[in-house]
């Protein structure tokens, strides 16, 4: 949805606008706030961070248009301001655009060649956010990547080297932090995310000293791969670790705390390993997939809060090592046949 600023100081042309404009703001397409001279612009700007495009009058009381372009310009951010004129106040318009307003339209509004200017406003904006978030990401990837690594990424031998797959036996493991979404829907955008990263930093540290790798994060739970000597028992005493280690962590959400636990799915066998994704948008993801995967997964989804659990065929491959419960026979998502699932316990 695109949050546009509207200034003006007459009454009427808020009526106008959403009279013109009900579809998309029905539709939520549009969010439209309103503002009758810069000085009220500005206050808004402040309350809500994320306008997209202002549509301003020049002509206006206590701050003008013209001021406002000035103040806009002291801010950081990707806002477009479209300057609304009366016809033929060019010199006007060109102190405007000289300022960095975008576009122009002129009064009495054509609202046909409005919308074609605000949606190649909006156009404009989100060419710019996707410019944004490449170079965010380019400067991320150079602050945890050697230059030559980079150099190798874009080079032929690297897109060859995509084609590399093979099938390996591993253990993979997912672990939920359970109870996570309800934090996410109450606590501030910041709050949310620092937290979680707080907590995947405590599994992370288990799951390497383990010599695992992090497969992927999806959203808050984590998919780890064991592959080498032992890897199931590496797998489990990482697992184990993870659990009793978060569970005596308290992390400070305003004045309450947060103490999760965690629910964990290991499972063990043969599976595909190489790069997944699409070679258009030239974003891989090297990735384990296979029935082992899927399982652990569903595994994972039916354990309970500080609950590991495995199948029958890695029981019996460790239960001399680990202390086990015997669960019972469950039903898996594309199984014919009941699972035997055990819980491991330490």
């Amino acid at each position: 949805m695109t949050k546009i600023l509207v200034v003006d100081d007459e009454q009427d042309l808020e009526h106008l606008i959403k009279q013109k404009f009900r579809k998309e703001i029905r539709e939520k397409v549009y969010d439209f706030s309103f503002a009758f001279n810069g000085k009220q612009a500005l206050q808004v700007l402040e309350e809500q961070k994320n306008i997209d495009v202002i549509l301003s009058d020049i002509n206006m009381p206590e701050m003008d248009g013209l001021t406002l372009l000035l103040k806009m310009n002291e801010k950081p951010g990707l806002t477009k301001t479209v300057m609304v004129s009366a016809y033929g106040d060019m010199e006007n318009i060109r102190t405007a655009m000289n300022r960095g307003a975008f576009d122009f339209v002129c009064k009495p509004i054509n609202f046909d060649d409005l919308s074609l200017t605000i949606q190649k406003t909006i156009d404009h904006v989100n060419d710019l956010k996707k410019t944004m978030q490449a170079i965010k990401e380019n400067n991320i990837l150079k602050m945890y990547v050697d230059e030559t690594v980079i150099k190798f990424m874009e080079s032929r031998e690297f897109e060859d080297s995509l084609q590399d797959n093979e099938s390996v036996e591993a253990t993979v493991a997912f672990i939920d932090i359970c109870d996570f979404t309800a934090i996410s829907e109450t606590e501030p955008a910041n709050t949310v995310i620092q937290l979680l990263n707080n907590y995947f930093d405590i599994i992370v540290k288990e799951i390497i000293k383990q010599n695992g790798v992090i497969d992927k994060f999806i959203g808050d739970a984590i998919m780890a791969v064991f592959k080498g000597d032992y890897h199931l028992d590496r797998a489990l005493d990482a697992t184990l670790a993870i659990r009793n280690a978060v569970k005596i962590i308290n992390l400070p959400i305003g004045e309450n705390t947060f103490n999760p636990q965690v629910s964990i799915g290991v499972n063990s066998g043969l599976m595909v390993s190489g790069n997944i994704g699409c070679k258009t948008l030239k974003r891989f993801d090297y990735t384990v997939i296979g029935d082992v995967v899927n399982v652990a997964a569903r595994l994972q989804g039916i354990a309970g809060k500080g609950q590991i659990y495995i199948t029958e065929e890695s029981f019996n491959k460790i239960n001399e090592s680990f202390k086990c419960n015997f669960v019972g026979d469950v039903d898996i998502k594309n199984k014919k046949e009941p699972v035997k699932v055990y819980e491991v316990l330490e």
